[in-house]
């Protein structure tokens, strides 16, 4: 069992952004593909990484498997030229977090060489996405809430009633 070097969570969270921008052209918005695709080219425009900050939660260690979530910290707007996106990687083998990121991503005009605002097919889905990840937060939220109730109905009727009794859980012969 070898350490994972630190340097390689770097390679993951990039690794998952390549990824998550090709699933854009694979399975949200296949009839523009190949417009997806050559974000990864410098034909076009491109998203490149600015700046990364890594969050590590625990030393990952060999053999282990991860999986690499992104979400899109603020709507984007017509004039975005850049985005933050929360990046967390999970271990399969610890069953939990292994880093969070924080990815820097400017959106760049290669033949011009300078930074350049999100294209109309990438504008419409990462909207649509932020909007998604909202419903899906106040969806959550609600459920954590409700938890919340039900947990203290369970409280008022159990140990917060007048008549309750502290059970110490000594031994009753």
């Amino acid at each position: 069992m070898g350490h994972v070097n630190n340097v390689q969570y770097v390679r993951y969270a990039e690794s998952g952004r390549v990824n998550w921008t090709r699933n854009y052209g694979k399975h949200v918005d296949p009839g523009n593909q190949q417009k997806w695709n050559d974000l990864l080219t410098n034909r076009g425009i491109g998203l490149i990484l600015k700046s990364i900050t890594i969050d590590y939660k625990f030393p990952m260690t060999y053999p282990d498997r991860i999986c690499v979530y992104h979400k899109l910290r603020s709507r984007p707007t017509e004039m975005t030229e850049s985005m933050l996106l929360d990046v967390m990687i999970l271990s399969e083998l610890r069953q939990r977090p292994a880093a969070r990121c924080l990815e820097d991503v400017v959106v760049y005009h290669y033949p011009s060489a300078k930074k350049s605002p999100l294209a109309p097919f990438m504008l419409e889905q990462f909207r649509d996405t932020f909007d998604l990840q909202q419903a899906a937060k106040r969806d959550g939220q609600a459920k954590i809430r409700s938890i919340e109730q039900r947990v203290r109905k369970l409280e008022t009727q159990s140990w917060d009633r007048p008549d309750a009794k502290e059970d110490y859980g000594t031994l009753k012969s």
